[in-house]
């Protein structure tokens, strides 16, 4: 346990008076030390199970952000040495620590975010998944050479770390973006971050932090902190910040994009998307629906590989209804870290009342509104929580905007069609590619969704069709910007620059060494002596 701890206590803090417990006061974290902020802006983090908030965590000054900056800055140099079997010695220790604090890292994250236990679990086994798949970097870094590529020369290509990268963290995934997504392969190839944790849910990140720390990561390698938006802008211009991995809205995304690549920077910027399920006549009716509602229900419905749209054949449209309706109408809503919680709260009130929004706006559009679930049924010390239940709107069009943008909660809209080819041109009209699922039996219809879908994810019969660390996390069109994905191999091209070395070696006991041309024997076929070019008169 880290001696220095991510938050204090401030007396002059009051008691919460939905729990009866003062917040805590975090801090933000710069070479290799927690350290409270000057700033006298301080954001409220909720508990958004029962509206308690939790904690303050500041807004940082630009001065404290340039920090970190340099704290990183301070370190590559060292780091970047260090042989990269050692670096792995520090990821293989923060494995065994996440496994050690498994239960408590969960509970952190399911009372900070409202996921439900055993998908907060899972946000943090993502991390070691990714930490696990960056331990092979002594594999996956190793360069390629080859000899006598021209007569005595030989040519070998090193991969290298880059420098120092900014991570921009959402709220919706408070352990597995941060550190898995961003700082695992940042740090195994021998680069240094500074993380901008999301201000709503900052907690799972800084103890991640403290775990870091624990593992015996060299101060300045990682640095975490919390600022808005106008602070963070530094990152984009700053001529130490070498790359930038965003996760957020399109809008914002757009903007790190264009900036930071104008700046001379890497960027990948994972955005919206509004995911379409095709349901075929001949799929597993009541499976696909189980499967559809953990796909749209699911971390109640806050996370960019949801699936908020299903395009159903009409031959099976009112069965599906019908099975969608039984399943739900069994579902328990309650807090967040209750192992009995079939869905938690969404992450606070403001974004309550953004989805609650949106479903009056389908209302207003005309869809059929099968479900409620502006007003749910919650256990007793819940009231005030930012629940919203499990929602369905039935008959939406595409000239209705609750089935085109991104609503970011459990509200899921059926579109009826005649036929696959009439489902698959609704689907690749959106602007957003990220998942697209098809749910058959026929494997006909699935290998050529597969193929022609514009997704850069493709479930079959798998509604949540993120890939494992392994691979990437392929989004397309509105949903990504960039050139190199984050995880799989495109994470490690991304955190690291290629150099080719020539070389070519003279014999000790001679003096000719022949004569240099202009390719300097880099050209790797050259005729032995000149010939001759005869041009004909043309006739």
């Amino acid at each position: 346990m880290a001696t220095e701890r991510y938050f204090f206590h401030d007396e002059q803090l009051s008691a919460d008076p939905i729990s009866g417990e003062k917040p805590l006061k975090l801090k933000y974290h710069a070479g290799g030390k927690w350290m409270e902020s000057t700033s006298g802006n301080y954001m409220p983090c909720y508990n958004p199970s029962t509206g308690a908030v939790i904690a303050y965590t500041p807004q940082c000054t630009q001065d404290e952000v340039e920090s970190t900056i340099q704290a990183a800055v301070h370190a590559f140099p060292k780091w970047s040495d260090m042989p990269v079997g050692k670096r792995m010695q520090v990821l293989f220790r923060l494995k065994a620590l996440v496994d050690k604090n498994l239960e408590e890292l969960t509970y952190l994250c399911a009372k900070e975010e409202g996921k439900k236990w055993e998908e907060a679990m899972g946000d943090v086994l993502k991390v070691n998944e990714v930490v696990e798949f960056a331990c092979g970097a002594p594999h996956i870094m190793k360069g390629e050479a080859l000899m006598n590529v021209s007569t005595g020369y030989d040519t070998t290509r090193y991969n290298h770390p880059v420098g120092v990268f900014a991570g921009i963290a959402p709220w919706n995934f408070p352990a597995m973006i941060p550190h898995g997504w961003m700082s695992p392969i940042c740090i195994a190839t021998g680069n240094c971050m500074v993380l901008k944790a999301a201000s709503f849910v900052p907690q799972s990140s800084m103890r991640m932090m403290e775990l870091w720390q624990e593992a015996g990561l060299p101060d300045g390698v990682l640095n975490v902190i919390t600022a808005g938006r106008k602070e963070a802008e530094l990152f984009l211009h700053h001529p130490d910040i070498k790359g930038i991995s965003f996760v957020g809205s399109t809008s914002v995304g757009l903007h790190v994009y264009s900036t930071a690549a104008a700046n001379g920077k890497r960027v990948q910027a994972l955005c919206e998307a509004k995911n379409h399920a095709l349901v075929l006549c001949d799929c597993k009716l009541d499976r696909t629906a189980q499967g559809i509602i953990n796909a749209f229900c699911g971390c109640a419905g806050e996370r960019c590989m949801a699936l908020p749209v299903i395009v159903v054949e009409n031959k099976i449209a009112d069965d599906l209804v019908a099975a969608l309706k039984k399943h739900i109408a069994q579902m328990k809503l309650g807090p967040a870290y209750d192992k009995g919680s079939d869905m938690g709260p969404v992450v606070n009130k403001g974004h309550q009342e953004f989805v609650l929004n949106w479903i009056e706006t389908g209302i207003k559009e005309g869809a059929k509104l099968l479900v409620d679930g502006r007003k749910p049924t919650v256990p007793a010390g819940c009231e005030k929580g930012f629940f919203v239940g499990p929602t369905i709107f039935d008959h939406v069009t595409e000239a209705m905007s609750i089935g085109r943008e991104e609503v970011f909660g459990p509200v899921l809209c059926i579109k009826r069609v005649d036929n696959f080819e009439e489902g698959l041109k609704i689907m690749n009209a959106s602007r957003f590619a990220n998942g697209s699922v098809i749910y058959t039996q026929n494997g006909y219809f699935a290998r050529r969704f597969a193929k022609e879908t514009h997704a850069g994810m493709v479930g079959i019969n798998v509604g949540i069709p993120v890939p494992v660390g392994i691979f990437g996390f392929t989004g397309h069109k509105l949903s990504f910007f960039g050139d190199l994905h984050v995880m799989g191999r495109d994470g490690f091209i991304f955190y690291t620059e290629s150099k080719n070395v020539t070389s070519t070696w003279f014999a000790e006991d001679t003096t000719d060494h022949g004569k240099v041309d202009t390719w300097d024997g880099t050209m790797t076929s050259m005729p032995e002596k000149e010939e001759s070019i005869v041009i004909k008169e043309c006739c």
